[in-house]
Formats: C-alpha cells, sequence, structure tokens
C-alpha cells in the first residue's frame, strides 16, 4: 500500500511539474552500472571510486581521505557507502574469511578504527535488526544492521556509536555495506534495476 502511495505521489507531482522541472529533476541523478546487471539512479552530488574490480566507493559527502593514501575500508571520516563483489566477499569476515550474512562485513584480523573518529577504535558490535529486503524488483537481500561501540583504545570507555548496515546477494555476489545511515539509499536499492 506504501509503495502505491509513493507512487501516486510522485505521478501526482511530475504532472503539476513543468518540462523544466521534470528535466531538472532528472538533470540531478545519474546511474551506477554494477555487476550482474545492477543499476541504481543515485544523485550526481555522489561520487564513485572504482578502488578495484571488487571494491567500489560511493562517496556521498565529506571525505578528507579522497586522494589519501588511507582512501580504503578501515579509514576514517569519509561519508560513503561500499559495493563489493566477489573477491572482497571472500575475505569479508575477521581473519579473512568468506563473509555470511552470520556476523559483521570486517576484512581485518585487528581493531579498527572508528568509522567517523580515528582517534577511537571500533568495539563490540550487535545485531539490531535483520530480514530481508528488495533490490530492485525480483530480488531479495539478506538484510543486517550492526550496532557498533567506538571506544577509547587504552580504557574501551563509550564514547559514541554508529550502524553499519549491509544488504547482501549471494547469487549475484554483491553486497553493500553502509557504516553512514546513507540518507536516501534504502529506497535506490529498492528501486534499482536489472538486466
Amino acid at each position: 500500500m506504501m509503495k502505491k502511495t509513493i507512487i501516486a505521489v510522485v505521478a501526482g507531482l511530475a504532472v503539476l511539474m513543468t518540462p523544466a522541472a521534470v528535466s531538472a529533476a532528472a538533470s540531478d541523478t545519474k546511474t551506477l552500472r554494477l555487476r550482474a546487471g545492477l543499476s541504481l539512479i543515485i544523485p550526481k552530488s555522489w561520487q564513485v571510486y572504482r578502488i578495484s574490480k571488487d571494491w567500489t566507493r560511493v562517496v556521498t559527502g565529506s571525505c578528507p581521505t579522497v586522494n589519501d593514501e588511507v582512501f580504503g575500508f578501515r579509514d576514517s571520516g569519509c561519508r560513503s557507502f561500499w559495493v563489493l563483489g566477489p573477491s572482497a566477499i571472500e575475505i569479508g569476515h575477521e581473519v579473512f574469511q568468506a563473509y555470511t550474512p552470520d556476523a559483521p562485513f570486517y576484512p581485518a584480523t585487528d581493531v579498527g578504527p572508528c568509522v567517523y573518529d580515528a582517534n577511537l577504535s571500533t568495539g563490540e558490535m550487535k545485531l539490531a535488526a535483520k530480514g530481508l529486503r528488495q533490490v530492485g524488483p525480483g530480488h531479495k537481500a539478506y538484510y543486517r544492521a550492526w550496532s557498533a561501540d567506538c571506544v577509547t583504545p587504552n580504557s574501551g570507555k563509550v564514547k559514541g556509536r554508529f550502524t553499519q548496515r549491509e544488504w547482501y546477494l549471494p547469487k549475484s555476489k554483491i553486497l553493500f555495506v553502509d557504516q553512514w545511515s546513507t540518507q536516501g539509499l534504502s529506497t535506490v536499492l529498492q528501486y534499482a534495476t536489472w538486466s
């Protein structure tokens, strides 16, 4: 029912908008083509960096490390999400084991920095939500939200938190990892297209 309501509202707005306004709205987006025929319509302001074949980072806001040698999964302060393919999924659990939705994506053997503050460490991650989520027509992803603490390195005192959201498509071998609760990402994925 909610989807029909949203579609009706969007259709109604499109009728009320001038051709110039419709053209301007369309010019504010771009298509991100991914593996297995998956395409996302994303805001033009989001910048896409293909780090390697199976590691794509979509920067959605401030990112001081964008041209830095530490521009990777474990850097801090870069508002972004990751689109990962088979080789990244293959090492996606602690101690570089293959990723499954049973534990958070974390390709390392040590304690990593907090996503928003390099002076803090990522502490315990607890499952906060799980289920299936739509990623375009006919495709459901395993969805997980992991609540993580950011702690002081020496004392382990909790100084803040973040949520790591994951959408995993095992047949297509695609994993989305978002540590910034990126506004609009759920909707972008829901309305993805497959070819």
